[in-house]
């Protein structure tokens, strides 16, 4: 199969979350599964073309825009490192020269998000037609790429390149829709006909995320939990009726984790190697994590670990309102993130007042985030709703226990601990209170102070666990080629 991924970051050139690991990973592994994928992806203004020895493709590229006419920009070439899976990067400063994917400093979205992703979905298109490369299906991802469906099924309907391509929107957070003012049709220029409440229009405004998930072949959600969950008004977002009325199109991938980056037998980043069956490492990765962070060093005290985005959806709410509950137990805890100005500062204050139990560090750092999945016992995770997550598998391969909310791909992945029957990789909890995130945080500090050889069993069993991107290649395939025949009736054979 030809496969165009659109998407608005993928590793290792922009990263804001889940979605550029699949962006910038999964394409690896459909290309060694024989297939020919390509990537487009826009050139922010921080990534350096020179690192990555980026080509321009010869000549400018014309892309329509309705109402604001014919915007012209350039497009340059490399390939996903450690690859030879080309990606295309779309350049028109004007749009992304900027210091943020998608936010000012202070957390305000960019006035003109809806062009600058309107843009990009257009010109992936566009692109096609430049380079002669005429996909069978065009994996688009979230809300800054879920106009592509629309142009495929309007104005590219008859398209010889681009005609008969079919679309698959992957749902990675369904809380950011890209809703904008309904003049944004003018820009989009498929025709008003499309403002209805089945299409595009949602309370008198263009919402684009809802077109796309109307427009789509097939659409899916990276869990089988969060595809479940986008159909309750709770998780919904006010288009959890979209969803239901298209459930017969909808499909659950949960997504894979690079076992080549997050292995604790050769990480790179961490102090010590070990592995199951050599353990000694883990405690050398403790030690020296400790004392990175100004903890004290103790080896008998248990060290949870959170690395997150400091904002509302990763439970830090519920975390800051306990915390100090927290600071009264023999435990340790360090933190990596950066986010809400308000979290930052209750973090940054926390670390001021408990410097030997509670080490901080505001910002990210991927080193750092690989030093506490190894250093630490325990990984806290109180997300309000996860579509995938991925630190909870990085903690199962590092023998770091989870402690998770049960929701969506957390409750897809960890399963609870059983004493009476000695199973479970985690530990889960089901109401989204602070007495419930106390309580298991107890419950897995009794456990290692009273029956230390039920951790053992439980990092065992969590170090057993796999979820590769192979496998998870290998379902999107299945899902190409039922999107294939969808729009074709055309059957692919391997």
């Amino acid at each position: 199969m030809k496969i165009l991924m659109v998407a608005s970051e993928a590793v290792p050139f922009a990263k804001t979350g889940g979605l550029a690991d699949v962006a910038g990973v999964l394409p690896k592994f459909l290309k060694q599964l024989g297939h020919d994928v390509r990537v487009v992806m826009p050139l922010y203004g921080s990534i350096d073309q020179w690192k990555y020895r980026m080509e321009a493709l010869p000549g400018a590229m014309g892309v329509w825009m309705g109402m604001i006419g014919e915007l012209w920009c350039e497009v340059r070439q490399c390939m996903l490192p450690g690859s030879d899976v080309p990606i295309y990067f779309i350049v028109f400063d004007q749009y992304y020269a900027r210091k943020g994917l998608y936010n000012e400093p202070n957390g305000a979205g960019f006035l003109d998000n809806d062009n600058r992703f309107v843009f990009l979905s257009r010109a992936a298109l566009v692109l096609c037609k430049k380079i002669g490369f005429s996909p069978d299906v065009i994996h688009c991802n979230d809300w800054h790429t879920a106009a592509v469906p629309v142009f495929l099924n309007t104005v590219y309907a008859q398209d010889e390149t681009l005609g008969q391509a079919a679309s698959l929107l992957t749902i990675h957070n369904m809380e950011y829709q890209g809703r904008y003012y309904a003049g944004l049709m003018n820009v989009l220029d498929i025709g008003w006909e499309h403002f209805n409440h089945l299409e595009l229009e949602w309370q008198n405004q263009c919402n684009l995320l809802k077109g796309g998930l109307y427009h789509a072949t097939l659409f899916n959600a990276v869990s089988h939990g969060y595809a479940a969950e986008i159909q309750t008004p709770q998780f919904g977002h006010g288009l959890e009726g979209v969803v239901r009325d298209r459930r017969d199109a909808l499909r659950g991938v949960l997504n894979g984790i690079d076992y080549e980056e997050w292995n604790p037998a050769h990480d790179k980043h961490i102090t010590a190697p070990y592995d199951i069956d050599d353990m000694y490492g883990k405690s050398v990765c403790k030690h020296a994590l400790q004392e990175e962070l100004g903890l004290e060093p103790r080896s008998d005290v248990p060290l949870f670990g959170l690395v997150a985005r400091l904002v509302d959806q990763k439970g830090i709410r519920l975390l800051a309102q306990i915390f100090e509950a927290l600071m009264r137990l023999d435990i340790q805890i360090a933190l990596l993130g950066s986010g809400e100005a308000w979290a930052e500062d209750f973090f940054r204050l926390m670390s001021y007042r408990y410097p030997e139990k509670f080490g901080c560090h505001i910002g990210y750092s991927n080193p750092l985030a690989h030093r506490i999945e190894a250093g630490s016992d325990f990984f806290l995770m109180p997300s309000v709703f996860e579509p995938c997550g991925l630190n909870q598998l990085y903690s199962l391969r590092y023998g770091t226990i989870p402690i998770v909310h049960a929701v969506g791909g957390l409750n897809d992945t960890i399963y609870n601990y059983d004493g009476y029957f000695h199973s479970g990789t985690g530990f889960k909890y089901y109401d989204q209170t602070p007495e419930a995130l106390y309580n298991t945080i107890a419950w897995a500090l009794e456990l290692w102070t009273h029956q230390p050889s039920e951790i053992e069993g439980l990092r065992r069993r969590a170090m057993e666990q796999r979820f590769s991107w192979q496998g998870s290649a290998e379902q999107y395939v299945e899902i190409y080629k039922e999107a294939i025949f969808r729009k074709t009736g055309r059957s692919v054979i391997d």
